[in-house]
């Protein structure tokens, strides 16, 4: 039954008086009450002492109550007088407390309001508290952030009793000239609407204490001209202004807040959705029924006609009514179905338990509603029994909230681009809100979909039981995922709760929905892998300290900026015996080889398959599983590439191997690779840095380096072409950093490596009886390495020094007008001393006696798409390409061997080569490496060497 007294009308064109007014006003307040009481009598008792004492707190800045910061704050309510109840329940709060006389002392703060739920059929345990607080204009800046940090102190004191709680500071006029202070937070969004928030602050709203709404005594149909009304009350002195709060008049909502609201309830639905499909279907209505009056307005006709009554007047109600109006159509059923289903799990009050005296209202109203709506049984059953949800009932209901969501966010962004509107959001906000969107619904390759949104408690589930699809006769490597089968033949006719390609991926989805933990029994049918339980355990204890339970959202904080991967957890090997077949083949036995990467007498590699999963700074959780090719490579390259974005912020990088298969030793020498080499490439927090990095896995090499920011990897099959690989040009100096595991019997190429410095020729050489190693590091890193006999000590280093002597020399004449880029050339022998490989400098070595014998030269020679032939000088005899053509190198050779004395045989060495600038027939070298000299150098005497042999 609906309550009624006499209808109230103002014409203020007439006149009005101010009895009217008054009993006007007495008429909201007394509304108010009951939504006060309302919403107090759905706290616990702790709870209530936090609605009672709120407007103390502020009203009074003692001491001993919650929230003071300092003497300085700002306090005082207008025209405010606690009632015996609130001062008790201070006092229950604070035994010392005591109202202080402050005198006539000029209050600072205007009003306070709750908003919202509150004293609403919608609200629930689960609800928050929002407060208006609101201050006199000229209160300097200092207070008003005093007043901020004391609303932050009250919060947490709320939250220790159970109170989310929420305090807004701001004053009315800067509320109506659109200055809010407020941006995207857990609970406000100020930029994006200003209308739509005042028409639910004014149907909402309890007054606390302090000043009332002026808007309660401007009528609906006068809100076209509200400050004239407004001003002629408070001009004419029909009322005090200073008893009265002005926040303006909410006529309609102007198209360019739909887009910013919906987004913003698109953000807020990630974690209520319930809530905010309400109104975000309201926000639609409100966009498509624009000739009707907003419910603020519905809201205040309703009491000016005489409707005292709180249930009729119930903002949830209202909001309901609106709805199912314009979704009365056979076409929008569903859609409606979906607003009741969210307004009762809204409401959180079962009705097929409910007991509570306190909520007889609320259990009343509600019951009327389900009535109406025709729900049976079996409806509320299902829908008081959330904590029995299953995933496949939570996975089709959040598709379902997911396409009304993109269907609201999708039709109001198409309004705002129609409209030509901007939208009245800040692009920061907006970007905020779609990362936040984007990380919660978008799907992307990898990504494990979260499908429990607040929608059940708990999806726990106490058995589980993974299958492969061999056990069912099926070809391929699926799995799987079942519940409750005590009976592995049940599998037959048993409903699948989630199907998966990959093993580690159902264990993940399972974990981060909250269906597996570690009370839950598992069970494994492997078929052709080798799973096992145990296996199961251990990936579990493995994710559970990678990755807490539940997930929380990301702070706006990190929503704010890039998104970058926080940390890796790499699972090798699931369900793979590693060394099947080297046991198979016998070859785990024939070596002493224990590197994981290079086992056994075979060098194979342990690592067939990984599973990486990545948890990033957005709070989203992928996974990418490795199982062709060269997978650890794969992975470490995918990872390498993750981190060039933000090299300040290394990710954490965990490993686990199940114990099969020396899978502990196999998930330490993964960690160490990954572990050394970001740490090579990323060194400072800085990088890529310009390095070669070399990992020798499987009998072959890979060699990883950066292009710019995009990492790549070259394989080489054996030494010999590592070796050619490292001798090529490069763009800029590259040095080689070997793996601590790779070619460990060539210690001396390490020390080698180790050792090179950039703009310079280094020239190390290592002495083994008869013969020698050589290697040549130029002014980039390239680096170029041969053996030679000995034949004579003295001049073992002559011939190459000289050479190299000879190509400074030019390039410095050349490039006199620059400073050198090229320090010189230095020596270093590699001798072993007590066991360690070290590089000494040798500066004698140029001081060695000049070789006796010939000049020998060689000039290139481009010609078009050619490659590069040579010219030859052997001191003052030519040998032209043109003369001898293909008969050059014959020609040179016996000339030389004609000049010899004797028959005894050494090699002719070039003392100096030439090349043409356009040695690349599409490219012109200013500068040729010294590596592509020693290239040619060693062609060209390989050559010469071969025919004096043939000669000879």
């Amino acid at each position: 039954m609906t309550a009624h007294v006499a209808p109230i009308a103002l014409d203020f064109d007439e006149g009005i008086d101010r009895k009217t007014l008054r009993r006007l006003r007495d008429r909201f307040l007394a509304v108010n009450q009951q939504r006060w009481e309302r919403a107090r009598s759905a706290l616990t008792y702790r709870q209530q002492i936090v609605l009672e004492v709120l407007p103390l707190v502020f009203h009074t800045n003692h001491p001993s109550l919650p929230g003071y910061q300092d003497a300085d704050c700002p306090y005082g309510l207008c025209h405010y007088q606690p009632a015996p109840s609130t001062l008790n329940a201070a006092r229950r709060v604070a035994r010392t407390f005591s109202v202080r006389d402050e005198g006539r002392r000029r209050p600072d703060l205007d009003a306070l309001f709750l908003m919202g739920s509150p004293g609403t059929l919608g609200h629930s345990v689960a609800s928050d508290l929002d407060l208006w607080l609101c201050h006199r204009q000229d209160l300097p800046e200092r207070g008003i952030r005093s007043l901020e940090r004391k609303a932050e102190r009250l919060s947490e004191w709320a939250a220790s009793l159970g109170v989310e709680l929420h305090v807004f500071v701001f004053c009315a006029e800067d509320w109506r000239a659109g200055r809010q202070r407020a941006e995207v937070t857990g609970e406000n969004c100020g930029s994006a609407q200003h209308y739509l928030l005042l028409d639910e602050f004014y149907r909402t709203g309890i007054h606390l204490a302090g000043q009332v709404p002026m808007w309660w005594l401007v009528p609906a149909e006068q809100e076209g001209r509200y400050d004239d009304c407004r001003r002629q009350l408070v001009e004419c002195r029909f009322v005090r202004g200073d008893e009265y709060i002005d926040f303006g008049p909410v006529p309609a909502i102007p198209q360019e807040e739909f887009l910013g609201a919906g987004v913003w309830q698109l953000y807020k639905g990630i974690d209520a959705p319930w809530k905010s499909i309400l109104k975000l279907l309201l926000l639609e209505c409100y966009a498509q029924t624009g000739d009707q009056p907003l419910l603020s307005s519905v809201f205040k006709q309703a009491v000016y006609r005489g409707v005292t009554d709180v249930d009729a007047l119930d903002p949830y109600l209202l909001l309901y009514n609106r709805l199912e109006d314009w979704l009365s159509t056979p076409e929008t059923a569903a859609r409606l179905d979906l607003v009741r289903r969210s307004l009762y799990l809204k409401a959180g009050l079962p009705l097929t338990r409910a007991e509570s005296a306190s909520e007889q209202w609320r259990v009343r109203l509600l019951k009327q509603l389900v009535t109406r709506w025709g729900w049976g049984e079996q409806t509320l059953a299902e829908l008081d029994n959330r904590q029995r949800w299953r995933a496949e009932e939570v996975t089709s209901l959040r598709r379902t909230i997911v396409t009304e969501l993109t269907h609201s966010y999708r039709l109001l962004s198409r309004m705002a681009r129609e409209h030509g509107t901007r939208a009245a959001i800040s692009a920061n906000d907006i970007n905020l809100l779609g990362r936040k969107l984007y990380a919660a619904f978008q799907r992307k390759a990898g990504k494990i979909e979260q499908i429990n949104p607040n929608l059940a408690p708990s999806l726990e589930e106490e058995n589980l039981a993974f299958h492969h699809q061999s056990e069912q006769g099926r070809d391929g490597n699926g799995w799987l995922l079942y519940r409750d089968l005590e009976d592995p033949a049940d599998a037959f006719w048993q409903p699948v709760i989630r199907r998966s390609g990959n093993l580690t991926e159902l264990m993940v989805w399972c974990y981060c929905n909250g269906l597996l933990s570690r009370a839950t029994r598992l069970n494994v049918r492997a078929g052709t892998t080798v799973a096992s339980v145990s296996e199961l355990r251990e990936m579990l204890e493995a994710l559970t300290g990678f990755l807490p339970f539940p997930l929380v959202p990301a702070e706006r904080g990190a929503l704010a900026r890039a998104m970058v991967p926080l940390r890796h957890l790499l699972l090798v090997n699931v369900g793979v015996d590693p060394q099947a077949s080297l046991t198979d083949k016998g070859l785990h036995k024939l070596s002493a080889r224990h590197d994981s990467l290079g086992f056994s007498g075979g060098r194979e590699n342990l690592v067939l398959t990984i599973d990486q999963i990545t948890f990033n700074s957005w709070h989203e959780v992928s996974l990418q599983h490795y199982a062709a090719g060269d997978t650890l490579v794969q992975c470490l390259k995918n990872v390498l590439a993750s981190v060039a974005g933000n090299p300040a912020a290394l990710p954490g990088i965990q490993v686990h191997g199940h114990n099969r298969g020396h899978g502990t030793a196999i998930a330490r020498r993964v960690e160490e690779l990954f572990t050394d080499v970001l740490r090579q490439f990323f060194a400072g927090g800085q990088g890529p840095h310009p390095i070669r990095y070399v990992i020798e896995m499987d009998r072959r090499y890979f060699l990883l380096q950066f292009s710019g920011a995009e990492p790549g990897f070259v394989v080489l099959d054996s030494l010999a072409e590592l070796m050619e690989h490292l001798a090529l040009p490069q763009e800029r100096y590259l040095p080689v950093v070997f793996d601590r595991y790779a070619i460990p019997e060539d210690p001396a190429l390490r020390a080698v490596c180790q050792a090179s410095e950039p703009d310079s020729i280094q020239v190390f050489y290592q002495l083994r009886g008869e013969r020698a190693r050589l290697w040549v590091v130029d002014e980039l890193g390239s680096l170029s390495a041969w053996e030679q006999p000995v034949v004579d000590r003295r001049y073992l280093m002559s011939p190459l020094l000289r050479f190299l002597e000879n190509l400074v020399e030019r390039r410095t004449l050349r490039r006199g007008d620059l400073p050198d880029l090229v320090s010189g050339v230095r020596c270093l022998e590699v001798v072993n001393r007590d066991g360690r490989w070290l590089t000494e400098p040798r500066p004698d070595q140029p001081a060695a006696p000049a070789l006796p014998g010939l000049e020998v030269q060689a000039v290139g020679v481009q010609e078009g798409g050619r490659r590069v032939r040579f010219d030859i000088f052997c001191g003052d005899q030519e040998f032209t390409v043109q003369e001898y053509g293909d008969q050059l190198i014959p020609a040179v050779a016996h000339y030389i061997r004609s000049l010899r004395q004797s028959a005894e045989r050494y090699p002719v060495y070039l003392t100096d080569v030439h090349l043409p600038h356009d040695l690349d027939p599409q490219v012109y070298q200013q500068d040729i490496q010294t590596s592509q000299y020693l290239h040619y150098r060693s062609v060209l005497e390989r050559a010469l060497n071969q025919a004096l042999h043939r000669e000879s």
